[in-house]
């Protein structure tokens, strides 16, 4: 009798062992998936994998807008409201500081009329002719006080023919390829480009650009600017 009951207490320790050994790890297992399932979730806040496919956040976007636009600035001098086109501004900002050079159009060196068309080529998709009086023969006249960015500007002595041209972006602001200089940007308040400021001229075509046409990536827009060449 007593091994019989020495058995029975033995059988139900072991049952009772086991129970609490499994239950326990239930216990665990639960509890430990919260903190798992949150971080996955902060994980995926953090690095944007919540939002579909292929589709960046808006802050991201916005943060990247803000960094291009606030480069442009500095880069060429303007007061930029955030909605220019920035196919226009890059594209000019990629072009500063190329060397002049009569009857050339490319980064090793161009003329006014070669600079002009090699940035309306890019931005805007349009050909132009290619001196800045058969340019001119093409535009429709604008105001000077009715400018506004893409708008070509030209130039000439007195009443003299027509000797350069160049492209209007901004706060009486335009950018062009001088003979002493290269490409960069100048004012038109500037005595020399007042007094000889002729007209302003606007090409079919421009009007319906989106100002995202060709958005700047930051990752291009640094490499462009380490490219630049100073004045």
């Amino acid at each position: 009798m007593k091994n019989t009951l020495l058995c029975c207490l033995a059988a139900a320790s072991l049952a009772l062992s086991f129970c609490f050994e499994k239950m326990p790890d239930a216990s665990v297992s639960a509890g430990a998936s919260a903190p798992a399932v949150a971080e996955a979730s902060l994980l995926a806040g953090l690095l944007g994998t919540g939002s579909p496919e292929g589709v960046e956040p808006a802050t991201t976007t916005a943060s990247r807008d803000s960094l291009a636009y606030g480069y442009y600035a500095q880069t060429l001098g303007l007061h930029l409201a955030h909605t220019e086109n920035k196919g226009l501004l890059q594209t000019v900002t990629d072009w500063l500081g190329t060397p002049y050079s009569y009857g050339s159009n490319s980064r090793r060196g161009t003329d006014c009329s070669g600079f002009v068309s090699q940035v309306f080529k890019k931005v805007y998709g349009i050909t132009l002719k290619r001196s800045s009086r058969s340019m001119f023969s093409t535009v429709q006249r604008v105001a000077k006080t009715d400018m506004k960015a893409g708008d070509l500007v030209f130039f000439r002595h007195g009443k003299g023919a027509i000797y350069h041209v160049g492209i209007y972006l901004k706060d009486n602001k335009f950018a062009h390829a001088a003979c002493n200089g290269g490409v960069m940007v100048s004012s038109l308040d500037q005595p020399y480009y007042h007094h000889n400021f002729y007209s302003a001229g606007r090409v079919a075509g421009t009007e319906a650009v989106s100002p995202d046409a060709a958005p700047a990536d930051v990752v291009d827009m640094l490499a462009a600017a380490a490219s630049v060449r100073p004045e």
